[in-house]
């Protein structure tokens, strides 16, 4: 599966390719950024890689930059929809890739996805710290519902 924005495609993340990803066993075509995948993103990868099967549409994904086909990043479903149709989310760039609207733009290609799929709302959170993050989740319409001490918590109804 791939879903193709403006300035990004996103590639679903196979078992295998996780754990590739994982070893940073970099294979011709794969074209993965040296500061990629970012340590908060090797838990969910072990994950995926482990896993039997997967979910095709609510599951991890490389955001790659369209100018370049450089992977920059990932954005993942930490499952399908909940009972009430609710979908969480998390997602990140590289450092050297952020400020070009990358995120903005794989975030709102991953929610119609899922939007397309079933999905009837999503979720995320983000450091209290973390203001790009909270701007990402803002421009794709998510409004702010809880603030803790550590954590600002989003939500975003999809139809």
């Amino acid at each position: 599966m791939v879903l193709v924005g403006g300035r990004t495609v996103l590639d679903v993340i196979s078992p295998e390719l996780a754990r590739r990803i994982v070893a940073r066993d970099e294979q011709p075509g794969d074209d993965w950024h040296p500061e990629y995948p970012f340590a908060d993103e090797l838990d969910p990868l072990r994950s995926l890689a482990a896993a039997s099967s997967t979910d095709p549409v609510f599951t991890m994904y490389l955001v790659r930059r369209r100018s370049d086909g450089l992977a920059v990043g990932g954005i993942g479903f930490f499952g399908p929809p909940d009972d009430t149709g609710t979908v969480e989310f998390g997602y990140g760039v590289v450092p050297s890739a952020r400020g070009a609207g990358l995120a903005t733009e794989a975030v709102e290609l991953a929610l119609q996805h899922a939007a397309d799929n079933g999905a009837r709302a999503a979720v995320a959170d983000t450091d209290v710290a973390n203001v790009a993050s909270q701007r990402v989740l803002e421009k794709n319409g998510f409004v702010e519902v809880r603030r803790g001490a550590a954590l600002v918590f989003y939500r975003r109804e999809l139809v």
